[in-house]
C-alpha cells in the first residue's frame, strides 16, 4: 500500500493558506467598507471558525489592532451625534435670544410707564423732591 501522507500535507497546507488568504480578504474588505474588524465579524466574512483565527498569530495580532481602531461608521456616528448636538445648542441659544428680546421688551414697557408715571407726578410728591 502506497504511502500517501504527502499528499495529505499538501492539500492541508493550500486548504490552510486558502483560510488564511480568506480571512485577509474579509479583513480587508470589512476595513474598506467601515465596519467592525473583530474575530466574530471575520470568521463569518472568511467563512473560517473562530477558534482558527485566534490561534493563528499573524491574524490575532490583526485583527486585535484593527478592532481598536474606530471605523467610518463610528466615526459617520459621533460626526452626526455633533452635528446633532450643535443643531440643538444652536436652537436652544435662539430660544433662550426670543426670551431675552421678549424679557427686554417687558421691561422697557415698565421702564416707559414708570418714568411717565414720575412725569406727571407733582415735583413735591416725588421722593427726595422739595418739601
Amino acid at each position: 500500500m502506497p504511502d500517501n501522507a504527502h499528499f495529505l500535507a499538501k492539500a492541508n497546507a493550500r486548504r490552510h493558506d486558502a483560510a488564511l488568504a480568506a480571512a485577509h480578504e474579509a479583513i480587508e474588505r470589512l476595513s474598506r467598507e467601515g465596519r467592525s474588524v473583530n474575530f466574530e465579524a471575520v470568521a463569518n466574512a472568511a467563512g473560517v471558525s473562530r477558534a482558527w483565527l485566534y490561534r493563528e498569530p499573524e491574524i490575532r495580532e490583526l485583527v486585535t489592532q484593527l478592532r481598536a481602531l474606530p471605523t467610518r461608521t463610528t466615526a459617520r456616528a459621533a460626526l452626526r451625534a455633533s452635528t446633532d448636538s450643535l443643531r440643538q445648542r444652536l436652537d436652544t441659544a435662539r430660544d433662550e435670544i426670543s426670551r431675552l428680546r421678549a424679557e427686554n421688551d417687558a421691561l422697557r414697557d415698565q421702564l416707559a410707564r414708570h418714568l411717565g408715571a414720575q412725569r406727571v407726578q407733582p415735583l413735591r410728591q416725588r421722593p427726595g423732591g422739595p418739601r
